[in-house]
């Protein structure tokens, strides 16, 4: 979902992706979407940027700096930090419905030891690691991928 289409958004649907914000101990905006949260933090240039965190348990108003540790671009102003919020919350609503399972999965990757796995069907299985990650796929799986660009060590590196 785009900036501009949460613009359009009845706020009946915004209010249904379960967000809460609130003002950290530090008193910059903040956000809870399920276990994801975000902020709108200062940076030293004067300009604010989206960070990140995941699974913190105290509430929005204990936050603090320290706390978060994810980078996810700037932001222009509030509104756009309340903008990006609603775009992450629809995008979580969205993967929620593929049904895919996240597990930890003990796994020896090309990029180090897996820390997150998500299975997306028999077969296809993508790691997270420290660093990077990319998606393991079954013997019977690599044998559907185009001969072209198929691999025989049957992992798969994630360009995001």
């Amino acid at each position: 979902m785009r900036t501009s289409e949460l613009q359009h958004e009845p706020v009946s649907a915004l209010e249904d992706l379960d967000v809460e914000f609130g003002v950290s101990a530090d008193g910059f905006p903040v956000a809870r979407i399920g276990d994801t949260h975000l902020a709108m933090m200062p940076a030293r240039d004067g300009a604010s940027f989206l960070a990140s965190a995941w699974r913190l348990v105290h509430p929005l108003s204990e936050l603090t700096r320290a706390d978060f540790y994810g980078h996810d671009g700037r932001l222009e102003d509030e509104a756009a930090f309340r903008a990006r919020v609603f775009e992450t919350a629809q995008h979580k609503r969205e993967l929620s419905a593929l049904r895919r399972i996240q597990t930890r999965m003990t796994a020896s990757t090309p990029w180090g030891p897996s820390q997150l796995a998500t299975v997306y069907a028999e077969g296809i299985v993508s790691h997270m690691t420290a660093g990077h990650g990319g998606f393991h796929l079954s013997a019977e799986r690599n044998l559907r991928v185009s001969p072209l660009l198929r691999k025989s060590s049957h992992w798969y590196e994630s360009h995001d």
